[in-house]
């Protein structure tokens, strides 16, 4: 299992588009085969840093998501949403491999 972290720097007067676009990719990685472990917006402290996690069995899956989402609908029309809205200014990708107890 390999897990995506992501780190966002939002403006964050446009915390309520970042928390759409967030809402609209967790259905979708799921879609994929990953498992979404959700967002987590600012709250106390930095109020422009958000984070995001999800898992995919493989770097391979992984990398098949990332392909097969560059040609789906509804991932078109959530990298456009970011875009148009500029809900956030750029992000880090970082990958990990989870421990269990």
């Amino acid at each position: 299992m390999i897990t995506c972290h992501l780190r966002y720097v939002l403006d964050p007067s446009k915390i309520k588009e970042f928390e759409h676009y967030g809402k609209v990719w967790i259905p979708l990685v799921r879609k994929f085969g990953g498992i979404h472990h959700g967002y987590l917006l600012p709250s106390e402290g930095a109020s422009n840093i958000a984070l995001a996690s999800f898992s995919f069995p493989s770097l391979a899956a992984y990398e098949a998501y990332r392909i097969k989402s560059f040609d789906d609908p509804e991932c078109q029309a959530a990298f456009k949403y970011a875009e148009e809205t500029r809900c956030f200014l750029s992000y880090e990708r970082s990958f990990f491999r989870p421990v269990f107890e």
